[in-house]
């Protein structure tokens, strides 16, 4: 099965648009390794960053399946915008610097491999498949056995929906818990063969998060991971947690004794087993990093300081190490976060949320010319907007109002200042004038409030004065 793959490179590598067909092969992981191998990290194919029409595409089309089958409340537009924004917002630290999981791979293979195995082998493209998969299962089990590892994985467990914008709902913090599982297979795996299998086993892993898909035929139930093995994963049942661990494959579930199926009798309830009720994308980034750090200094001696640590999300002192079995009944009927607001909010919520994807996109587009400073300040332009639109849609507290309009007048400064050095741009004059606008609304909101206030307390004084 050994083969040259070296005439084939310039192929793989050169930036082109990726075929319908072969997009979605590359979700399901029916690859060949003449396809996918390059012989250095930096000429691997962006598989990720191609796939995102095809992430669009099936969101669509389930939720079209969903309609269709009179469920469209199962994608609710408030919780995908959660899930979105959690995944782009693990996508920035990207835009500055090297993934930490593939720059310690690098570091490890370059001074401490003990083989030189051939990037364009078959064989190593297969060991890499497997190696990756394996090593994935660890990492997923320790991210929900260890309570610091739990704080960077808990994000992509907060929504209480399933389906495929759950899938894009990740923690900015998980990779700087999970890096070093990885470095045994760089001893002998090239980086590259790495670089290409550390994508395809998160692109597989989209389609498997949707209740559209029930069981699959009894063989591809047993080996591979499927909507049926992860819709377990995700559930709060008692029978659900702490099971399912696998990323392509679930027979590491079985030989490690962590396999659950999924109980017809009782469907999977998803989300937190103690909800967080919020779409405040940096609380549900680091909500639980919050409380680890409140438990350890909760305790005074040393050993139940790393235990707060480095035991269960569920460990309390005289506990076992994954803590006790007493999980809150599921309460009937379900109940979800889902704060009402007014449409308008909703939408003009859902215009800067698609507006602010447009500017992530050309960052990421054009990365290369761009200056450091100006990536890291658009970045933060990005995670202020996603913070304040899910302020927006949480409730829409009177604070939320004026964090949107403080953002608004900001973008606003900064596309004059833009201006003002380089030659305008359609971005930046879209961006401007958008905000301008929204900067206008915000400002009548906040003068028709007040008005509204001091014509309450007009009449709260007059009524005063009729009773005395």
């Amino acid at each position: 099965m050994a083969s040259n793959m070296s005439n084939v490179t310039e192929e793989v590598t050169r930036p082109h648009l990726v075929d319908p067909l072969t997009g979605l092969r590359r979700m399901l992981y029916l690859v060949t390794p003449w396809e996918s191998s390059a012989p250095e990290v930096d000429k691997v194919p962006k598989f990720v960053d191609e796939a995102i029409p095809y992430f669009l595409l099936l969101i669509f089309i389930e939720y079209i399946i969903l309609v269709c089958k009179g469920r469209r409340k199962a994608i609710p537009l408030n919780d995908s915008i959660g899930s979105v924004s959690g995944g782009l917002i693990s996508q920035l630290p990207l835009l500055l610097a090297r993934s930490i999981e593939v720059s310690s791979y690098i570091w490890v293979y370059d001074h401490w491999r003990i083989a030189d195995v051939p990037w364009d082998s078959a064989w190593a493209w297969l060991a890499a498949l497997i190696g990756v998969d394996f090593c994935y299962y660890w990492v997923h089990r320790t991210a929900h056995e260890v309570n610091l590892f739990w704080s960077g994985h808990q994000m992509h467990h907060s929504s209480e929906r399933y389906n495929l914008t759950t899938a894009l709902r990740q923690s900015v913090l998980q990779r700087y818990f999970s890096w070093f599982i990885y470095l045994p297979l760089a001893l002998v795996l090239p980086p590259s063969l790495f670089a290409v299998h550390i994508q395809f086993n998160l692109l597989y892993q989209f389609w498997i998060h949707t209740e559209v898909i029930k069981k699959l035929p009894a063989p591809i139930e047993y080996v591979m991971n499927t909507p049926s093995h992860h819709r377990v994963h995700h559930g709060r049942n008692a029978y659900c947690i702490d099971k399912n661990y696998g990323g392509t494959f679930i027979l590491f579930d079985r030989i490690f004794g962590t396999f659950q199926a999924e109980k017809d009798d009782e469907p999977p309830v998803y989300g937190l087993i103690h909800p967080v009720n919020t779409f405040d994308p940096i609380e549900l980034q680091l909500f639980h990093l919050k409380y680890v750090l409140g438990l350890w200094r909760q305790h005074s001696n040393w050993t139940d300081r790393f235990r707060a640590f480095f035991y269960g999300p569920g460990w309390q002192p005289g506990t076992p190490r994954l803590g006790t079995d007493d999980f809150p009944e599921i309460e009937n009927p379900v109940q979800y976060h889902n704060p009402q607001v007014p449409i308008w909010v909703t939408a003009y919520a859902t215009l800067h949320f698609f507006a602010i994807h447009v500017v992530y996109i050309y960052l990421a587009s054009n990365r290369q010319s761009l200056s450091v400073p100006a990536v890291a300040v658009s970045c933060a332009l990005i995670l202020l907007t996603l913070y304040s639109i899910g302020r927006l849609i949480d409730g829409f507290p009177r604070s939320a109002a004026t964090i949107e309009l403080m953002r608004c007048i900001v973008v606003t400064t900064l596309c004059v200042a833009l201006h003002s050095r380089q030659p305008p741009s359609w971005l930046t004059g879209l961006a401007q004038g958008l905000h301008l606008l929204s900067s206008g609304l915000w400002l009548y909101m906040r003068s028709r409030d007040r008005k509204q206030q001091k014509e309450q307390l007009s009449m709260s004084k007059k009524k005063s004065a009729k009773v005395e």
